[in-house]
C-alpha cells in the first residue's frame, strides 16, 4: 500500500540528490532529473523488476535512459538502492568516477545503456523490446519481461524518433512502455517556441496506445504504469506533464520553477537559491549527499519486496529448464554470443561475383544455423543481398517474432540504433544492411556501437564509384577513410573500436563473415562491392585456406622472390594489382601484392609479421577507390597511394574506372612513373 508521505520524501530525495550533484560538479542538468524524480520513485520501488544482488539477471525489465543529460537523475535513483556509494554521487563528472557526465553502459550498477546524443537511447529501448519478444517466442511467457524507457522533448524531435515510434507501433511491441517527461523547456528556450504538434496524436497514429497525466501525481503515474502493465496490443506511451526544476525556490524560498535556465546549469547560476532548494526538499547543505533515514528504511523494505519477486520468478526459470534441457541449452549458447560450431569453407561461392553476392551466399548458409541472428535492412534487402537471409527465414509482422528479419523500411538510423539495444539486451546477434554511402546517416549510431563495446555487425554494399550511373550522391568516397579513424580510436578497454572489413574476393568475404560473427569485443564493419570481382589465384589451390590469413588484417596474395615493389589494396582494388603486375612483369619488373582488409587488425600483429608482408624500406604502392588517406597508414617512407580526391560523377561503372584510371593498365603506368620517380 502506498506510503504518500515516504513516497514524496523519496521523490525530494532523488531532486535533493541531483541539485547537489550538478551543484559540486559545478557543471549538469538539475532542472531535468527535479521533474523526473515523481516517475523514477514510483517505477523502480513499485514496478521494475529487477535483482538488487544480481543487476544483470537475464529476465530483468529493463529502463533505458534517452535523455543522458539527466545522468543526475538515474545515479541518484540508483543510489538509493545501493548500487552508488555517497562517495560516487558527490564525485560527479570528476575524474575516475563511475558517475560521468553521461551514462555509461554499466550493467552491474544498473545503467542500461550508454545516452547522451538524444533519441538513440529510447531506440536502443525499442530494439531491446524486440530481443525480448524474439525470445519469448522461442523459450515461453516465462521469459516475458518489460522494457521501459524514458524520453523527453529534445528525444520527442529528434529526428530518429520517428522512425522508432513507427517500428515500434508497427510490430506491436507490447513489452514497451515509454515516459515522456514533457516539461515544455528547452536548453536554450521553451517548446511553444519550436513546435506545434500534437505528440499524442502522432505516437496514436503510429499505432501506440497513449495517456497524458499529471507527470507529480502518484497516483496517476501508478494508474498509467498499470494500465501499461494490461496492455498486450500496442507500446505504451505516458505522457507525463511536469514542472523543470520541481521543488526550487528562490533565496526568499518562493517557489521558482520552470524557466528554462534551470535546464542547463547549477541551480545556484540561476534565480534559484541553492541553499533554499536544499532546505525546501529537506535536506541540509553541510550534507547534501544523505539519503533520508526514512528513504533508506523504505527502500531496504522496497529490495526486500523484490528479493521476494525474484525468487519466483527464478524458480519458475529453473523448473522450465529442468523441463527442457536442449531449449536451455540452446538459450544459454544464444546469450553466450558464440555460434554454433560452424564449417565456413563448406559454403558454395560462384565464381567472380560481387562480394554482396558472396556475401549473401554466406547469409544463407548461416539462416538455419545460427537461429538468433536476427538481420535488418533499410528497404534494401533485394539490393544489400540481405535477401539470402531473408529468402531461408521470414520477417517480423504485427505480433508476430517468430522471423529472423526485419524489414526497417527507409530508417538507417533507427534500425542501427535498435541493433545497439538488441546486443545491449543479449540473446539475440543483430545485423543491419544498406549502402555504403548511408553509414553517414548511422553514423551516431555505429559511434554509440564502438563507445559501448557492442557486437552489432554492420553490412554495407556498393562500396565505391562503381555503384556508377546513381552518381555522386550514392558513391562513397570518404566513408571509409571516416569508418578507419574508428580502428584507429581505442575503446575504454584500450582495444580497437570497431573492426573494417573489406575483402577482396568471394572467399575473402566468407572469412570476413566468421571474423565477424566471432567478434565479441567490438562492432564489425563489413564493406562489399556492388560489380563483380574477379576471384584472386591461389598460390596452391585452395583459395579459400590462403584467404584465412586474412584474420590478420593483411597478408601476401602474391609474393615473388627479389620483388621491386610491393602493391597494396583492399577490395575490388587488388584484382587490378593483379592485372597491373602482369604488365609490370612484362617490363621485368617483380610485384609482391597484398590485400589488406583491415589496417587496424594488421597492425595489431607482431613486428616480425608486419614487416614480412609490407617492407616499409622499400617501394610500396597502395591503391584505393576512396581517398588517399585511407591507405596512406601502409606506404611507409617511400610509397605512393593512388586514390580519388574529389566525388564522383553519373556514368556506367565500367566508364569511371576508365575515367579515373582505374585500370590494369593505367595502374602499370603509375608504378612505372612512381619507380622512376625514387
Amino acid at each position: 500500500m502506498a506510503n504518500i508521505k515516504l513516497d514524496k520524501l523519496s521523490a525530494d530525495n532523488i531532486r535533493l540528490l541531483s541539485v547537489a550533484m550538478v551543484e559540486k560538479a559545478k557543471s549538469g542538468h538539475p532542472g531535468g532529473p527535479m521533474g523526473g524524480a515523481d516517475f523514477m520513485h514510483i517505477l523502480y520501488s513499485e514496478f521494475l523488476k529487477f535483482d538488487p544482488d544480481d543487476m544483470q539477471w537475464r529476465w530483468r525489465d529493463r529502463f533505458f535512459l534517452d535523455p543522458g543529460h539527466l545522468s543526475a537523475m538515474l545515479y541518484s535513483q540508483l543510489y538509493l538502492l545501493g548500487n552508488y556509494s555517497k562517495d560516487d554521487v558527490s564525485n560527479f563528472r570528476q575524474w575516475g568516477s563511475v558517475t560521468p557526465g553521461h551514462p555509461e553502459v554499466d550493467h552491474k550498477r544498473g545503467v542500461e545503456n550508454t545516452s547522451g546524443p538524444l533519441g538513440q537511447g529510447h531506440a536502443m529501448g525499442i530494439g531491446a523490446a524486440l530481443a525480448g519478444k524474439f525470445l519469448e517466442d522461442r523459450f515461453g511467457a516465462w521469459t516475458d519481461h518489460t522494457i521501459y524507457a524514458y524520453i523527453s522533448d529534445g528525444g520527442i524531435q529528434e529526428e530518429i524518433s520517428q522512425g522508432a515510434g513507427r517500428i515500434a507501433g508497427y510490430l506491436g511491441l507490447s513489452n514497451l512502455v515509454m515516459f515522456f517527461d514533457s516539461n515544455d523547456v528547452q536548453l536554450s528556450t521553451y517548446t511553444d517556441e519550436v513546435t506545434s504538434e500534437d505528440t499524442a496524436k502522432k505516437y496514436e497514429a503510429w499505432g501506440w496506445k497513449v495517456v497524458t497525466i499529471d507527470g507529480h501525481d502518484h497516483d496517476a503515474i501508478r494508474g498509467a504504469l498499470k494500465e501499461a502493465e494490461a496492455e498486450k496490443e500496442k507500446p505504451f506511451l505516458i505522457i507525463g506533464k511536469t514542472i523543470m526544476g520541481k521543488g526550487a525556490v528562490d533565496a526568499e524560498g518562493k517557489p521558482y520553477e520552470g524557466y528554462s535556465e534551470l535546464h542547463g546549469k547549477p541551480v545556484g547560476g540561476t534565480g534559484a537559491s541553492y541553499e533554499k532548494t536544499v532546505e525546501a526538499l529537506g535536506g541540509s547543505v553541510e550534507d547534501p549527499f544523505a539519503i533520508f533515514s526514512d528513504v533508506e528504511s523504505y527502500y531496504k523494505e522496497i529490495l526486500d519486496k523484490k528479493r521476494e519477486e525474484v525468487k519466483a520468478k527464478k524458480a519458475e526459470e529453473a523448473e522450465w529448464t529442468s523441463k527442457n534441457a536442449e531449449l536451455a541449452e540452446k538459450l544459454e549458447l544464444f546469450f553466450s554470443g558464440n555460434i554454433p560450431d560452424i564449417d565456413f569453407s563448406e559454403i558454395p561461392q560462384k565464381a567472380n561475383v560481387a562480394s554482396r553476392d558472396a556475401s549473401s551466399a554466406v547469409l544463407a548458409y548461416l539462416a538455419d544455423k545460427v537461429e538468433n541472428l536476427v538481420v535488418a535492412s533499410a528497404d534494401l534487402a533485394n539490393s544489400d543481398k540481405t535477401d539470402g537471409f531473408l529468402k531461408k527465414s521470414k520477417a517480423f509482422g504485427p505480433h508476430e517474432y517468430s522471423g529472423n528479419f526485419m524489414h526497417a523500411g527507409v530508417s538507417e538510423f533507427t534500425m542501427a540504433a535498435m541493433a545497439n539495444g538488441m546486443a545491449l539486451h543479449g540473446g539475440v546477434i543483430p545485423v543491419v544492411g544498406t549502402f555504403f554511402i548511408f553509414s553517414d546517416y548511422q553514423k551516431p549510431a555505429y559511434r554509440l556501437s564502438a563507445l559501448m563495446e557492442l557486437p552489432v555487425i554492420y553490412l554495407w554494399t556498393h562500396d565505391a564509384f562503381r555503384v556508377g550511373e546513381d552518381g555522386p550522391t550514392h558513391q562513397p568516397i570518404e566513408q571509409e577513410a571516416q569508418l578507419r579513424l574508428l580502428e584507429k580510436l581505442r575503446n575504454h578497454k584500450g582495444e580497437r573500436s570497431l573492426l573494417a572489413l573489406r575483402p577482396a574476393d568471394a572467399a575473402e568475404t566468407t572469412v570476413a563473415w566468421e571474423m565477424a560473427l566471432k567478434n565479441k569485443k567490438t562492432p564489425t564493419g563489413l564493406i562489399f562491392s556492388r560489380q563483380g570481382i574477379k576471384d584472386l589465384i591461389a598460390k596452391d589451390g585452395d583459395r579459400y585456406e590462403e584467404a584465412g590469413q586474412a584474420r590478420k588484417g593483411a597478408y601476401r596474395v602474391q609474393s615473388v622472390e627479389g620483388a621491386d615493389i610491393t602493391l597494396v589494396a583492399n577490395g575490388s582494388e587488388v584484382a587490378t594489382l593483379f592485372e597491373a603486375a602482369e604488365l609490370l612483369k612484362k617490363d621485368g619488373i617483380k610485384s609482391n601484392i597484398v590485400s589488406v582488409p583491415s589496417e587496424g587488425l594488421f597492425r595489431d600483429q607482431s613486428a616480425e609479421y608486419q614487416a614480412e608482408v609490407l617492407n616499409e624500406q622499400e617501394p610500396i604502392f597502395a591503391l584505393t577507390a576512396g581517398l588517399p588517406v585511407t591507405m596512406e597508414g601502409l606506404i611507409g617512407k617511400k610509397g605512393k597511394v593512388f586514390g580519388l580526391e574529389h566525388f564522383g560523377y553519373s556514368a556506367p561503372a565500367g566508364t569511371l574506372d576508365e575515367k579515373f584510371g582505374f585500370t590494369g593498365e593505367n595502374i602499370y603506368n603509375q608504378v612505372k612513373s612512381f619507380l622512376d620517380s625514387l
